[in-house]
């Protein structure tokens, strides 16, 4: 096989289970993270504590044991869940605590003055923080959540060893098969890095367009 043939049976065998795993998994870790950032700040004890050490559990273990013990020892205690879905859960939950810091992080940088005012004029709290407090900290989020989308997109080569086919997998397959060790880690590298470049430029253009809106 030539280099193009190579490149093609990447993308054809390998690059929709990557593009997938990468939006699914972002989208649940979004919503977790969000969640479980407000829930830190709330003045309810109990939600700030389950959403703590949510927090601490996921960021202080690995994801790739965490990995393998959705796929391989729910099971065992009687949950079976296929390759695909363990590794959105895995990648799920753990960027969702790292997004989960971004999120609290992000909302206690805004000013107190903001607040302030808001109570001044009577605002309610939830009136509060969607009109006042979360735009001003979503611009603040924006680059660490592409940073963190990134490395979100680097860690679905993990599933591989899952034997989920995505890019990883394939590559390793085609490696295995043809012998062309430089060849198809070269394109793999390729691959990985042309699909961060549409993340990367819509963070800034998102940036961007926030920027703008408070002008």
């Amino acid at each position: 096989m030539n280099s193009l043939d190579l490149f093609l049976s990447l993308i054809k065998n390998g690059l929709a289970t990557t593009l997938s795993l990468t939006f699914l998994s972002a989208a649940l870790a979004f919503v977790l993270g969000l969640l479980s950032g407000l829930a830190r700040l709330s003045r309810y004890g109990i939600l700030r504590a389950v959403s703590s050490v949510y927090v601490e559990f996921f960021r202080g273990t690995s994801l790739l044991v965490q990995l393998f013990w959705i796929y391989y020892v729910l099971p065992v205690l009687g949950f079976r869940i296929p390759s695909f879905q363990a590794g959105v859960l895995a990648i799920g939950l753990n960027f969702g605590a790292y997004f989960s810091e971004i999120v609290r992080s992000s909302i206690l940088a805004v000013p107190k003055g903001q607040t302030e005012a808001c109570v001044a004029l009577n605002f309610s709290p939830r009136k509060r923080m969607t009109r006042v407090v979360f735009p001003q900290a979503l611009l603040r989020m924006l680059p660490s959540l592409g940073n963190q989308m990134i490395e979100l997109l680097k860690s679905t080569s993990l599933v591989s060893l899952i034997a989920l086919g995505d890019l990883t997998y394939r590559a390793n397959i085609l490696n295995a098969s043809t012998f062309q060790t430089t060849t198809i880690y070269s394109l793999l590298l390729l691959l990985y890095f042309l699909i961060s470049l549409p993340i990367t430029r819509g963070v800034k253009l998102a940036e961007q367009k926030l920027s703008a809106g408070r002008l």
